[in-house]
């Protein structure tokens, strides 16, 4: 006598199924990120220390404005301040690097400066970093450069 499959057990069988596949994704996504990252950073060990190179008290060529650079972190943190002359509220600020160019980020929370934005890359050749400000209130950009007074 045959015996019938039970509906249940045949799906339950098969959610075993694709929760085994879905998990077995995972761990090959996470083995190949792994793999990755690790080659990744290996040349980005040397680098580490690149970051360093923006601590600092720079001033905008075209201004009296003041970006303050400090303690930046190996997962991509700095600590930023900015003056004009006052000090202005600093959101958010960065580093990454793109492209073979360690960039500084800052982003601008305060009045008169409603998200405003730096994008600055520093140049180790001249020391100086070198951009583009957005200045969202006028949606406006403009390239600015900043040479280091400290």
């Amino acid at each position: 006598m045959k015996m019938k499959p039970d509906p249940v057990l045949q799906v339950w069988a098969t959610d075993v199924r694709m929760t085994l596949r879905g998990a077995l994704v995972w761990i090959l996504f996470a083995i190949m990120a792994g793999a990755g990252a690790s080659m990744i950073d290996r040349p980005a060990i040397a680098a580490e220390v690149e970051p360093l190179k923006v601590v600092g008290r720079w001033q905008r060529t075209d201004g009296g404005y003041i970006l303050e650079l400090t303690n930046p972190t190996f997962d991509g943190r700095l600590t930023a301040a900015y003056f004009n002359p006052r000090p202005i509220n600093v959101s958010r600020s960065g580093w990454v690097f793109e492209q073979g160019n360690l960039l500084v980020l800052v982003e601008l929370r305060d009045q008169g400066y409603p998200g405003s934005t730096y994008t600055l890359a520093y140049q180790p050749d001249t020391d100086r970093l070198v951009g583009i400000y957005f200045q969202a209130a006028a949606q406006q950009q403009f390239e600015v450069m900043f040479q280091r007074i400290e």
